[in-house]
């Protein structure tokens, strides 16, 4: 049955760009299948480039330890509706404490993108989501001076900020990275609903499951989960002003 669904995919005329594309749906009829089966499966991947993460600890509190395999994945009997706090760690990447949700018997968030280390002053946002929208873009704005995203500008005059990562076919990692903060400036980071740009009033970016992270100084920072029910077609997640991270998070219409 896999074979047969990539290859109805190659024959629609997908380039070689989009096997990334692919990849998340092979990932998806594996996982349903692990379901059937009574198992569900979290995924960890590298936020740098989007590819799998293996040899990753997960401790998942309450319940025990486990290996990611060569797909970045682990696997775990189903379990009851509630949240699971884990713990994240590998060499060469920040240890974070997060968690999962199960729902309805289903887990609300199986995909993390995780950060490897990066260096002191630095700062990384991570933008993940839901395989609906296809597009969400990520824009990170110093007032005055530049503006990030893939339809801006890709990486700073300066060098100072990059897009290390986009992605158009559902649920990221879409990356950001900032070599220093300008405690004297204003920036603001938001994320854009390209998919539906033209439609003001859509509940889809509220639907996304969208996730966004921000890490420094060797740690994650914080984390914002998008509720639904919102409207509006832009999420403005935080501002930075003289040095200090602003919670803004706010769905509306946007730039």
């Amino acid at each position: 049955m896999k074979k047969y669904v990539l290859l109805f995919l190659l024959m629609l005329g997908f380039a070689a760009s989009s096997y990334s594309q692919i990849d998340k749906m092979r990932e998806n009829i594996d996982d349903v299948g692990a379901e059937a089966q009574g198992l569900f499966t979290l995924r960890f991947i590298n936020a740098e480039n989007g590819e799998p993460v293996p040899n990753a600890t997960i401790k998942i509190q309450d319940f025990k330890t486990i290996t990611t395999d060569m797909e970045g994945k682990i696997r775990i009997p189903q379990k009851t509706d509630g949240v699971y706090p884990f713990q994240f760690e590998k060499k060469g990447f920040i240890s974070e404490n997060n968690k999962f949700e199960i729902v309805a018997n289903t887990i609300f968030h199986k995909r993390f993108s995780v950060s490897p280390v990066i260096k002191m002053g630095a700062i990384r946002i991570v933008l993940d989501w839901d395989n609906k929208p296809e597009d969400l873009d990520a824009h990170f704005v110093k007032e005055g001076e530049y503006h990030i995203s893939y339809s801006e500008m890709k990486v700073s005059l300066d060098g100072k900020a990059l897009l290390d990562r986009d992605d158009k076919d559902s649920y990221g990692p879409e990356t950001i990275t900032v070599a220093d903060i300008d405690e004297n400036a204003e920036y603001n980071y938001y994320v854009k609903d390209f998919s539906n740009k033209d439609a003001e009033n859509s509940k889809a970016l509220s639907k996304s499951k969208a996730m966004v992270k921000i890490y420094s100084e060797g740690k994650l920072l914080n984390i914002w989960q998008l509720s639904e029910k919102q409207n509006g077609n832009a999420w403005m997640v935080f501002s930075i002003v003289n040095g200090k991270i602003e919670p803004t998070d706010q769905v509306n219409n946007y730039y």
